[in-house]
């Protein structure tokens, strides 16, 4: 570990605690209709909005009701956009779409996958977005669930905290309401100031052709324009993650200098830890705020150190002259490959480990480049269920769900009803909170057995399984063309996935773990050698996804209608502190232990063999 690693890490962490409690205190003011500095020019268009769209701002809902909101939203949102990516063609209007792509460029399959991407705030691209996505696709059909997905998770969040915060109430807010608020109150602000400051620090703002310039050598190459700075900011702003390029935040067009990448990762995490003083606040005591936020902090610094120091050692293989010579030895310059030289191994683990702390997804370097340990890492976060800062919301309804479960395990330790923040946690929250556990677990381990068994039809080999189905290229135009621009042949776009992998062994499956924990997961980041733009991984990863984020909200949304209608319990001599040290320590203890006993086998299989494998190579490969 060296200075330059140990000294981001801490910086940035001393950055976000200054941060946490302004923006914590603005959004609670905001979701308790308090009037804040922004509502004498807001509060007109919050109003007309209303008006409008025939929305009653006094009217609470039960869960039940916010739920089915919330999820027609969504649908329609999916819906909606599926229908533009394959009639991307005919809006060619204004200049939004100069480079002529149309709806071929999106297979059914793929575009199924984009449109379930973007609305569960996932972001997972296997697609490239330079030749497949017009800028009328990208700002319409994909950036505009940027906005919606990242007000979705924060209404959800506000009506978690509710649940607490309340005493014998039926209802848990108004979901109009809340992403209302949330998206011209919260997010509108920022990334209207967030944009400029990317302009001003070279981040694209234009609607031009891809240039055709001549390289230093002679040769032609297409430099891709776009409207890049405006999608840059609520990208990272709502932990949406999806890159207006393929090379997402390592390319110089999306972070331009080491202040722009700063203001990314500040980004990232500033409404995921904001909220936590925002929950402090709405249940009238901070401290269990910070209590959430401690906790969060610890599993941060953790993995951000680690992964650090796994890429500064790099591979000992490569210590001297290529002979390892003892098993702690380190690569001179640490592990370079798949790293943007402009950023270095301190700012790209760092980068790595906040962007799979939240249900980000940006990369700014390539995560299957990483050593065993430093991959282990980002994997990791996000097997967690991304509450370690997490998504904008996503996150703290996922940190309460592991509360839960930590005081019912502390309830059981000394013998009485478990309670948390004034309310009893009984039988229904429990189950809930462990339903949320077992169904991710289940999406996660399930679709990546299923995708690591899945070869040929039997019988079959490679060549004869081709031969099959050449002729399905002349019928599939679409494919035909993906794969002529892939290389790829029919057995890779068809169901044999586990040759679609660009590694065997350890590291082809962690390529398979990884894509569906970041789909279930919601993070949309991948360990890039694994193709997935075939119709089985485009299939299974757009159920991995909608699983992973609406079969987790509606348990919590019950958990929150269920605590809402409960009565304050005072507190008493047997109450269990959960403002206090030994709580944080619990809940951390809570998150790793019930996610490490739930995938270690997988991680055995992957990263952790991949290590011991990379320790004992004897002669250079």
């Amino acid at each position: 570990m060296n200075l330059n690693g140990s000294l981001q890490i801490l910086l940035y962490l001393v950055v976000l605690i200054a941060i946490t409690k302004p923006i914590g205190n603005f959004m609670a003011k905001v979701f308790e209709g308090e009037a804040t500095f922004l509502h004498p020019i807001l509060r007109p268009f919050e109003r007309l909005i209303y008006r409008l769209c025939g929305i009653r701002e006094e009217d609470d809902m039960p869960w039940t009701t916010y739920a089915v909101a919330m999820l027609l939203f969504s649908a329609v949102g999916m819906f909606i956009t599926y229908g533009l990516l394959r009639t991307q063609g005919i809006f060619s209007v204004f200049g939004w779409n100069p480079q002529g792509l149309n709806g071929t460029n999106m297979t059914p399959d793929l575009a199924l996958n984009t449109a379930a991407s973007f609305t569960t705030n996932t972001n997972w691209q296997a697609y490239t977005p330079e030749t497949t996505v017009s800028y009328f696709s990208n700002m319409v059909a994909l950036a505009t669930h940027n906005w919606m997905s990242a007000a979705t998770g924060i209404a959800i969040a506000i009506a978690l905290i509710r649940g607490f915060a309340r005493r014998s109430s039926k209802g848990i807010g108004n979901f109009w309401v809340d992403i209302i608020r949330s998206t011209i109150y919260v997010l509108l602000p920022i990334s209207l100031i967030g944009g400029i400051i990317f302009i001003a620090g070279g981040v694209p703002q234009n609607f031009l052709p891809y240039q055709i310039v001549t390289t230093l050598e002679g040769a032609k190459q297409a430099i891709a324009q776009g409207p890049v700075a405006s999608q840059e900011i609520i990208k990272m702003l709502g932990t949406n993650g999806g890159g207006f390029f393929n090379a997402n935040s390592a390319h110089p067009y999306e972070n331009p200098s080491n202040l722009i990448n700063l203001l990314q990762i500040i980004a990232i995490f500033v409404i995921p830890a904001g909220l936590t003083y925002t929950f402090g606040k709405m249940v009238g005591n901070v401290r269990q705020g910070w209590a959430v936020f401690g906790a969060m902090a610890i599993m941060f610094l953790t993995g951000a150190f680690v992964c650090n120091v796994a890429e500064q050692a790099g591979n000992p293989f490569f210590a001297k002259a290529g002979v390892m010579t003892t098993q702690t030895a380190t690569q001179p310059g640490g592990n370079m490959e798949g790293k943007e030289t402009r950023f270095g191994i301190g700012a790209s683990s760092l980068f790595a480990t906040i962007t799979t702390d939240a249900s980000c997804g940006a990369v700014n370097s390539m995560h299957d480049s990483y050593t065993p340990l430093g991959g282990l890492v980002p994997l990791f976060n996000i097997l967690t269920g991304e509450v370690i800062f997490g998504g904008v919301g996503a996150g703290l309804y996922g940190m309460l769900m592991f509360a839960i479960i930590g005081v019912f395990i502390a309830g059981l330790m000394v013998g009485r009803t478990p309670e948390y923040i004034g309310k009893k946690i009984e039988k229904f929250e429990v189950q809930m909170s462990m339903l949320v556990v077992l169904i991710l677990a289940a999406s996660i381990l399930g679709f990546t057995a299923l995708s690591a068994n899945t070869t040929y039809p039997p019988g079959d080999t490679a060549q004869t399984f081709d031969d099959k189905h050449s002729a399905d290229e002349a019928k599939l135009p679409a494919m035909a063309s993906w794969n002529h621009q892939n290389g790829s042949s029919p057995s890779n776009y068809y169901g044999a996935t586990t040759n679609n992998l660009n590694n065997s062994g350890a590291h082809g499956f962690s390529e398979i773990l990884y894509m569906y924990a970041s789909s279930t997961g919601n993070n949309g980041s991948a360990f890039a050698g694994i193709t997935s733009n075939t119709p089985h991984y485009n299939v299974t990863g757009t159920l991995a996804m909608l699983i992973g984020r609406f079969l987790m909200i509606v348990p919590l949304l019950a958990i929150a209608g269920s605590l809402a209608a409960k009565k304050k319990v005072p507190e008493s001599a047997g109450t269990f502190a959960t403002d206090s040290g030994t709580f944080v320590a619990l809940l951390v203890g809570v998150v790793i232990l019930v996610n490490a006993l739930t995938f270690f086998p997988a991680l055995a299989l992957g990263p952790i063999v991949e290590h011991f494998q990379m320790t004992q190579m004897k002669k250079p490969i």
